[in-house]
């Protein structure tokens, strides 16, 4: 019955008011992911989902967008609690949403495998990179992934983050202006060394490149 699309909203109420109905797993989610569902019935029923179920309610399209918010946001709440395991199943298939958040994870693995999720927003990891508890995991898994590293918003925001190795900063300075690099440079939260470092690079190929352009001198 519930898989009907045009059943009215009082028989949905009703379906949630029947204890032996929702002692069903596939029952709630049926209800809950009728496009009919009442907000008040469909919502408070979230809470009793397990992990997958969460997972699979935010991913659903015919799920309305703000009860798709909430089983992001609970399955959020849950993440500290949830075995290892699940999290790395969430961090391949999750949400956008939920890709941002274990982007932040304590384990690199599943740092590494969020990377991967093809939901996951280039403004997902720039957010990630600036806050002050980034892992040191994602900086270094951002510096070595390909998909990541090669796009220039991705890149300044490594060089504004405390832990980006030096080899690969200086990559990713070597691939911007000069002008641009010392404004980065200015607001970076890499240590003064590597700055100076940066620097120094910068204006001996601004150097090296002018002398090029200029040729060798005449002895006439």
């Amino acid at each position: 019955m519930l898989q009907r699309r045009d059943l009215p909203t009082d028989i949905l109420a009703r379906v949630s008011k029947n204890g032996r109905a929702l002692a069903s797993r596939k029952v709630k989610l049926a209800l809950i992911e009728h496009p009919k569902a009442p907000r008040h019935v469909a919502i408070p029923l979230l809470r009793h989902l397990f992990t997958f179920d969460l997972m699979r309610v935010a991913l659903t399209p015919t799920v309305p967008a703000d009860v798709k918010m909430v089983a992001d946001e609970t399955l959020i709440n849950r993440l500290e609690s949830i075995p290892s395991g699940e999290r790395l199943s969430l961090a391949k298939r999750g949400s956008a949403r939920i890709a941002a958040e274990l982007l932040l994870d304590p384990e690199p693995r599943v740092v590494q495998t969020t990377l991967a999720n093809p939901r996951l927003t280039e403004a997902a990891v720039l957010r990630a990179l600036t806050q002050s508890n980034t892992p040191a995991a994602l900086v270094e898994a951002v510096c070595h992934r390909s998909d990541w590293s090669v796009r220039r918003e991705v890149r300044i925001g490594l060089l504004r983050n405390a832990g980006t190795p030096l080899a690969h900063a200086l990559q990713f300075a070597r691939s911007l202006p000069s002008t641009q690099l010392r404004e980065i440079l200015h607001s970076s939260q890499l240590p003064e060394s590597v700055k100076s470092c940066l620097l120094r690079d910068s204006v001996e190929r601004s150097e090296a490149s002018l002398n090029s352009q200029c040729g060798p001198k005449s002895n006439v």
